[in-house]
C-alpha cells in the first residue's frame, strides 16, 4: 500500500542499493544463472595465431563426439556485404565488420579470434569437442604497435580497408581506418606569439575494463520466437544487430536483460549472442556460454592503446596561445576506436584562439578494443595534464590559477566548435583552490620516500539519445516503474527517489524493474553517463503524465477544473472548497473498478548534452631507488548538477578514480613476439587492490546542467579522465621526473627517471603523421 506519512525528500538523499539485499545473498540473477530443459553448453574455438589465413576447417570428428549438440563456423551464418550496417537509434554501426570480429571466415586478425563453437551437454565434453577441430593456417606477419602498423612495410589487415577522411578514396587499402582533422585559428601564429612552449610525445597501454563477471549469455532458438538472455548494456541494441547479423525480423527477437556484474561500456559490444544463437538453431535447444576470465582479457574489447604528441605554446600571463596534438589511436583488428571521443575530452577544458589535432584510427592484430569508461579520454587527458603542468611550472605559475586562467566557460566553444550549454568548470576551480587538500602542507612520507602533489582536470560530455520507460498505479496506490535501461550503477534506485518525490509517497511504496524488449518502448543503451540523465527524465515524464490523469479524476470527483486541483504528499484537494479531499489510494482503487486502470509511457529524446567537468588533487610518495609509487590521498570535485543518490553518486566517482588510479600505475596488457597476450589472469594482469588505494574523498558540486528536470549531469565517466595525469604530475612534484607512458609502473617511473634523455615517441615533425604525410601508402593531403 502507500506510504507517504513523514515522508522527507527521497532526491539528494544517501539510499543504499534497492537491488543490493539480492545481490549479497545469491538472490540476483546473472548472466551464468540461466538453466533451461535441455541446454547446451558452448565454447569457442580461438585462433593461435596473431594473423593467419584460414585455409580449411574440419570439424567431423568434434560433431561426432557424443555429447555434442552443435559445431558451428562463419559459414553457418549469412554472409554480409560490404557496407552492411545496422542503426542503432541515432547511432550506424559496421556490421560487416562485426560480423567478422564475432567469429572469422577465411582469415583471423588477433590471437584469441573466435574460428568455430561447440555446444555439449557438459562444458567439459565441449571443451575435448574443440580440441577435434581441425583447422590449417597461413601464418602472416603481425603488428601490434599503432606506429609500426602506419609504415609503408607494415602488413595490411583488411584488403578493404581505405582511409576514411581523405576526401578521395585512396587506391590503396590501409591499416589507417580514419584520417580526422579538427581545429581553428593557426596554430603556427599562436607558437610564434607565445612566450613559453612546452612539447612532448606519450605512449599508453591498453587496458581490460577489469569487469568482475566474465561474459555469459543464453539464447534459445524456437520456430516462432529467438529468446536470448544476455549480460548487455543495452538490450535494443542486441536485439538490431542480432536482427541484422542474422537476417531476421526484429520482432523476433526477444532480449531479456540479466544482472550484470560490471560492463563500464565493453559489455555494449555483440560477441556472445551470435555464437550461442547459432548453436541454438542447429541443435534445436538452449545453449549457454560463459567466457572464462583468460578468454575476456585475451579475446575481448580492451581500452584504447595509444601513442600521442601535445605541443601548448602561452604567454607570460598564462593565456593559452596555441595547442597542436596528434593522436594515433590503436583500434586492434577492426577499425573504431575512440579517436573522436578522446579529441573531445582532452581538449574541451581549455580555450585557445589556435587548434589543430590530428588524429588516427589505426588496425593492429590485437582484439578489437572496446569502450571504457568516457572512451578515448584517460590517454590524451594523461598527455594535455602532463604538457599544461610543465607550461605553468615555466610561467611560474599556480597551477589551478593557470588552469582558471584558460578554462572553458558557459557559452565557450569546444573542439567540435560547438558552444557549451551551462557548465560549472569555474565553480570546481574555485572549491580547489579554496580546499585543504591543495592548500595544505604535504603529508609526512610513510616509508622514506619522496611526497609531491599534483593536480589534474577532466572533461566528458555526456551522453543523450532516447530513453522510455512504463509506469503504472497499483490499486492499493503503489507504483510501479518499468524502465528500458540496463541497471549498472544503481538506476533502479535513482528512478524510485525521482517517482516517490513527484508522487510524494516513500520509496517504499516504488518498484522499479528493467523491462526487456517486449515490455518497454526503445531505450538506447547503458554508457556514456546517459541513464539518470535521460532515463530519468523519461521517469519523470511518465510521473506527470500519470499525475496529470489523477488530477483530471479528483477534478470530476469535486466538480471542478484540474487547473484548482492540488496535491500533496498522496492527497488531492480543491482550491476554495473546504472538507474535499480524495487521496491517491483511492483513486487508484477506483481505476480498477471501472474508472480505467492507469498506465503510462514515458520517454526523453532530443536532451542537449549536459557536461561533466572535474578536477582531482592527489598526493603521493615514490620510493627513489625503486620507483614505487603509493598513493597517500585522493580528492575528487566534480560538477555532478545534482546529485539524485549521494551514495550512488560518491560510489561512481571513488570507482571511477579507483579504475583511473589501476590505468595509471598498474595496468597493461603484455604480448609476446608471437602476437600472444602472456598475463591473461588476475595472477599476472595486475589491477589495484586495496591496499593499492587510498580513501577516495568526494566534494559534490552542484551547478544544475541546462536541461532535464533537477540539472542532472552524468557521473560515471568522467572520474577515469584525470587520474593518470593527476598522478604523473604528483610524481614530477615528489622526484622531478616527468612521466612519458602508462602504466608508471616502479620499472617505468625508474626507467624514465634514469634515461638520459626523453624518448621521442612521436613528433610533430614525423614524416609519418606530419601535416603533410605519407601513411602506409596513403598520402595525407597538406593542410597548410
Amino acid at each position: 500500500m502507500v506510504d507517504s506519512a513523514s515522508r522527507t525528500p527521497a532526491i539528494g538523499s544517501a539510499y543504499p542499493k534497492i537491488d543490493g539485499i539480492d545481490k549479497v545473498t545469491g538472490r540476483a540473477r546473472f548472466g551464468a544463472d540461466i538453466h533451461l530443459p535441455g541446454m547446451l553448453h558452448g565454447k569457442v574455438l580461438r585462433s593461435p595465431h596473431a594473423h593467419a589465413c584460414v585455409l580449411s576447417i574440419d570439424t567431423a570428428a568434434a560433431e561426432a563426439l557424443e555429447g555434442v549438440g552443435a559445431v558451428i563456423t562463419g559459414a553457418d551464418f549469412p554472409l554480409l556485404p560490404a557496407g552492411t550496417a545496422v542503426q542503432i537509434g541515432a547511432m550506424s554501426l559496421d556490421l560487416y565488420r562485426i560480423s567478422r570480429l564475432v567469429i572469422a571466415r577465411d582469415k583471423v586478425l588477433f590471437a584469441g579470434h573466435p574460428i568455430a563453437a561447440v555446444a555439449a551437454t557438459s562444458p567439459g565434453i565441449a571443451e575435448r569437442a574443440l580440441d577435434l577441430i581441425k583447422v590449417e593456417y597461413e601464418v602472416l606477419p603481425h603488428v601490434l604497435d599503432e606506429v609500426e602498423a602506419m609504415s609503408a612495410d607494415a602488413p595490411i589487415l583488411h584488403d578493404d580497408l581505405f582511409t576514411a577522411g581523405l576526401g578521395e578514396t585512396p587506391d590503396k587499402p590501409s591499416n589507417v581506418a580514419l584520417h580526422l582533422e579538427m581545429g581553428r585559428g593557426d596554430v603556427d601564429q599562436g607558437f610564434a606569439a607565445a612566450d613559453v612552449v612546452v612539447e612532448h610525445s606519450f605512449k599508453t597501454e591498453a587496458v581490460h575494463q577489469g569487469y568482475i563477471e566474465p561474459e555469459a549469455e543464453t539464447a534459445w532458438w524456437r520456430p516462432d520466437r529467438l529468446t536470448i538472455w544476455a549480460d548487455t548494456q543495452g538490450i535494443f541494441g542486441l536485439r538490431a544487430q542480432l536482427s541484422t547479423f542474422l537476417g531476421i525480423p526484429l520482432n523476433f527477437v526477444k532480449v531479456i536483460p540479466m544482472e550484470v556484474g560490471g560492463g563500464f561500456g565493453a559489455k555494449s559490444a555483440l560477441r556472445l549472442s551470435p555464437l550461442s544463437t547459432g548453436l541454438s538453431r542447429k541443435s534445436g535447444r538452449p545453449v549457454r556460454t560463459v567466457l572464462s576470465r583468460d578468454e575476456v582479457l585475451r579475446a575481448t574489447g580492451p581500452g584504447v592503446k595509444t601513442t600521442t604528441a601535445v605541443k601548448v605554446g602561452a604567454k607570460k600571463d598564462g593565456s593559452i596561445t596555441a595547442i597542436d596534438a596528434r593522436m594515433i589511436y590503436n583500434a586492434g583488428a577492426f577499425p573504431g576506436s575512440p579517436l573522436a571521443g578522446g579529441t573531445l575530452v582532452g581538449f574541451s577544458p581549455y580555450q585557445t584562439p589556435n587548434l589543430r589535432i590530428i588524429g588516427f584510427d589505426v588496425v593492429t592484430n590485437r582484439p578489437k578494443g572496446a569502450a571504457y569508461r568516457a572512451p578515448g579520454g584517460p590517454p590524451i587527458t594523461f598527455a594535455v595534464e602532463s604538457v599544461m603542468d610543465e607550461v605553468a611550472e615555466k610561467l611560474g605559475m599556480d597551477q589551478v590559477a593557470f588552469r582558471q586562467k584558460n578554462a572553458s566557460k558557459t557559452g565557450d566553444r569546444g573542439p567540435n566548435d560547438l558552444a557549451f550549454n551551462r557548465i560549472g568548470f569555474e565553480t570546481v576551480l574555485e572549491s580547489v583552490k579554496a580546499h585543504s587538500a591543495w592548500t595544505s602542507n604535504l603529508p609526512p612520507a610513510r616509508s622514506g620516500g619522496a611526497v609531491g602533489r599534483g593536480l589534474g582536470v577532466g572533461y566528458w560530455r555526456g551522453g543523450t539519445n532516447t530513453s522510455s520507460c512504463s509506469l503504472t498505479v497499483q490499486a492499493d496506490g503503489s507504483i510501479s516503474v518499468v524502465i528500458g535501461s540496463v541497471d549498472l550503477s544503481g538506476a533502479r534506485t535513482a528512478f524510485a527517489q525521482i517517482t516517490a518525490d513527484e508522487f510524494e509517497i516513500s520509496t517504499n511504496s516504488v518498484h522499479v524493474e528493467m523491462g526487456d524488449t517486449d515490455t518497454v518502448g526503445y531505450t538506447d543503451g547503458s554508457g556514456g553517463s546517459r541513464v539518470t540523465y535521460v532515463t530519468g527524465a523519461a521517469v519523470h515524464n511518465a510521473c506527470l503524465s500519470a499525475l496529470g490523469i489523477l488530477r483530471g479524476r479528483a477534478a470530476d470527483a469535486f466538480g471542478v477544473t484540474p487547473d484548482v486541483v492540488d496535491y500533496q504528499e498522496g492527497v488531492f484537494t480543491a482550491r476554495d472548497i473546504q472538507d474535499r479531499q480524495v487521496s491517491l489510494r483511492e483513486l487508484a482503487q477506483a481505476s480498477v473498478r471501472g474508472a480505467g486502470v492507469i498506465s503510462v509511457n514515458g520517454t526523453a529524446t532530443g536532451m542537449e548534452p549536459a557536461p561533466a567537468f572535474t578536477a582531482h588533487v592527489a598526493d603521493v610518495e615514490v620510493d627513489k631507488e625503486t620507483g614505487k609509487v603509493q598513493v597517500l590521498n585522493y580528492t575528487v570535485f566534480e560538477d555532478v548538477g545534482k546529485a539524485i543518490n549521494r551514495a550512488g553518486v560518491e560510489g561512481q566517482i571513488q570507482g571511477g578514480v579507483a579504475q583511473g588510479i589501476g590505468w595509471a600505475l598498474h595496468e597493461s596488457y603484455v604480448y609476446n613476439e608471437d602476437g600472444k597476450m602472456t598475463n591473461s589472469s588476475f595472477l599476472d594482469y595486475r589491477m589495484p587492490t586495496a591496499l593499492d588505494l587510498p580513501r577516495i574523498q568526494t566534494e559534490l558540486i552542484e551547478v544544475p546542467a541546462s536541461d532535464g528536470p533537477y540539472g542532472v549531469r552524468g557521473v560515471g565517466e568522467v572520474p577515469i579522465v584525470p587520474p593518470a595525469g593527476t598522478l604523473a604530475n604528483a610524481i614530477y612534484n615528489a622526484i622531478g621526473v616527468r612521466m612519458d607512458r602508462l602504466p608508471m609502473s616502479p620499472e617505468n617511473v625508474f626507467t624514465v627517471g634514469n634515461a638520459s634523455e626523453r624518448m621521442n615517441w612521436l613528433s610533430m615533425a614525423d614524416s609519418q603523421i606530419g601535416a603533410s604525410a605519407t601513411v602506409a601508402g596513403v598520402d595525407i593531403p597538406n593542410d597548410e
